[in-house]
């Protein structure tokens, strides 16, 4: 089964829980749907349309399949086997209240402290978090979920969009776990920012699923207004697919250059496309489709939290200082034909 009739077997995720969430995520592992090509290994493009597929049906799903293939590839790229039937989260956010200790013990080490924005973390069996060891590096971590000292606290995410991810903050109490890779290996990677850009896949995949009622209605309605709304949709979802179409080109033909600038810039222009479609269809449909046609409304209030995974004005500040930064190209920056 590929996956795409895979997800033709769960229609409706719309107001499915975590633990839904958790049983489709398992179903997509036993049927080997998570065994994506690696990032720059070739093939880059058919990961990351899995990831617009996913995204597409379900931002919820999407959300823990994306976190899953991100763990797998990290552990593949850093030597580490992954035990079958197992699923993943990706827990690297580092907000200043809440830091894990990862403690040395023998060839193991020891988890202490509270890791925040844990997606799915009451229905996974193991996560890839980051974590601080004794000298103050950044370490991988690799943790079975299902032991003692390992706490999934209740309430706090009271999210609308992207509610049934579930995000939790999990406090950890000499729980067991297994370093992956070396000290601060996983900034340093090259697969850090050739992940970062399959983010952006998941955002084309939602935003072309919410355009496609669009479509449909000005192909049985002459509204010129509708029409142009189409119009500005399709050249910015045009846009960010050239761009990721062109960047999986660039990752697979130098799998181990510093693509940080062309992460920043894919997500960059992504965003931008998916910021001009959520305008254009809201204007062009009206309330109906919100509130009447459930994938779309789903999508609609889902696809904002998830794209807010890019800090803004914050990374385009980022991407600015790096141009500025680097001596002028004789292409100026990349902007010449």
């Amino acid at each position: 089964m590929d996956l795409q009739a895979f997800l033709r077997h769960y229609p409706d995720l719309g107001h499915a829980d975590a633990p839904a969430l958790g049983l489709c995520l398992e179903a997509l592992v036993a049927a080997g749907l998570d065994r994506l090509p690696r990032p720059a290994g070739g093939a880059t493009l058919l990961r990351w349309q899995a990831l617009a597929r996913v995204a597409g049906h379900d931002l919820g799903l999407c959300k823990l399949y994306e976190g899953h293939t991100d763990a797998l590839a990290i552990m593949q790229e850093l030597d580490c086997t992954v035990a079958p039937g197992t699923t993943w989260g990706t827990w690297a956010a580092e907000p200043p209240r809440a830091r894990v200790q990862a403690d040395a013990d023998g060839p193991h080490c020891r988890l202490r402290g509270t890791k925040a924005w844990c997606s799915g973390a009451a229905v996974l069996s193991h996560a890839l978090l980051t974590a601080w060891d004794s000298a103050g590096r950044q370490r991988l971590v690799a943790v079975a979920l299902d032991q003692p000292g390992v706490q999934v606290e209740r309430g706090g995410w009271q999210a609308v969009g992207m509610a049934n991810t579930d995000s939790r903050q999990v406090r950890f109490d000499q729980a067991r776990g297994h370093w992956v890779g070396g000290p601060d290996d996983y900034l340093q990677r090259p697969g850090f920012w050739q992940g970062a850009m399959g983010i952006a896949a998941c955002w084309l995949g939602a935003a072309q699923a919410i355009a496609l009622p669009l479509r449909e209605h000005c192909a049985k309605h002459d509204e010129p207004h509708a029409q142009a709304h189409l119009g500005a949709v399709d050249s910015a979802l045009h846009q960010a697919a050239c761009v990721l179409r062109h960047s999986a080109r660039q990752l697979d033909q130098a799998p181990d250059a510093d693509c940080q600038l062309l992460a920043r810039r894919t997500r960059a222009v992504t965003e931008a496309s998916v910021d001009s479609l959520l305008r254009h269809v809201g204007r062009a449909l009206g309330a109906g489709p919100y509130c009447l046609d459930r994938h779309f409304a789903r999508l609609l209030a889902d696809l904002p939290v998830f794209i807010r995974q890019s800090h803004a004005e914050r990374d385009l500040a980022q991407l600015g200082q790096q141009l500025a930064g680097e001596a002028a190209a004789a292409d100026r920056g990349g902007w010449c034909l």
